[in-house]
């Protein structure tokens, strides 16, 4: 079996922080010019659909969106593209108070050299996820 690339390294961790409710770590993760969309395309948080940049962002992007709730990843599929990218289908479970949501998702995580963080693509469907609010 082959050892994980730096790509899947980096979103092990970055996984593994976000679950913990890590910030400066996972913050650490990133680089400081980094990219998240999460999710790709317009949302509610990112109406433009032009993504969390820099680390400035990326740390209100947690604040908004992973730090309110208590989330649990779980990936199903690592696709490994090389060393440096890899493709992960995941289920995302979010309790926030009594409310409970499960998103399907596809993160594609690149990084650099240095296994930082360079782009982060979620993909999922805001629709769906917003069937499940009351």
């Amino acid at each position: 079996m082959k050892e994980d690339s730096i790509a899947i390294t980096a979103h092990k961790n970055s996984i593994a922080n976000a679950m913990a409710g890590n910030k400066e770590q996972w913050l650490e993760l990133f680089d400081n010019e980094a990219v998240v969309y999460d999710p790709v395309g317009p949302s509610g948080h990112d109406p433009e659909g032009q993504g969390f940049r820099g680390i400035d962002q990326i740390n209100k992007f947690w604040d908004l969106m992973i730090a309110p709730g208590n989330i649990t990843v779980v990936p199903h599929k690592r696709i490994r593209c090389g060393d440096k990218i890899v493709a992960v289908v995941m289920t995302v479970t979010n309790l926030a108070g009594t409310l409970k949501t499960f998103t399907e998702m596809v993160g594609v995580y690149e990084v650099n050299d240095a296994g930082k963080i360079t782009v982060l693509k979620v993909y999922w469907d805001v629709d769906a996820l917003m069937e499940q609010l009351p």
